[in-house]
């Protein structure tokens, strides 16, 4: 069983900062891409940012400029470090992984529980 658990989600005003953290857990061998996606109320689920395993990056640009992705290979980490909130961040933010479980044998696509992320204005 693979589990992503995230953490550092929270209540913080406009302008604020939060870091966002999530590990992996279980039977896979590697990781390939990690990534992290938002869903607000009445909304779709959407990328907010993704990182491979080289360290290539891309964000959604709503938060470009403000958001940086970072992963630790060694720790089976991916870290999202939000600056500049607004209060269109709000969301429960999900942490993605693609990964190579050991018990199927395949790459699957594996979610967090997801942390709720509330921006106040």
């Amino acid at each position: 069983q693979v589990q992503l658990v995230e953490s550092g989600g929270g209540l913080v005003q406009a302008g604020g900062s939060l870091r966002l953290s999530c590990a992996a857990s279980g039977s896979f061998f590697s990781i390939d891409r990690m990534a992290w996606y938002r869903q607000a109320p009445g909304k779709q689920r959407e990328l907010v940012a993704a990182i491979t395993s080289s360290g290539s990056t891309n964000y959604a640009d709503s938060v470009k400029g403000r958001f940086t992705i970072s992963r630790d290979n060694a720790k089976n980490t991916v870290a999202l470090q939000m600056n500049s909130l607004k209060s269109e961040d709000t969301a429960v933010y999900y942490c993605n992984a693609l990964l190579w479980d050991t018990l199927e044998y395949q790459w699957g696509d594996s979610w967090g529980q997801g942390t709720q992320v509330t921006v106040s204005s």
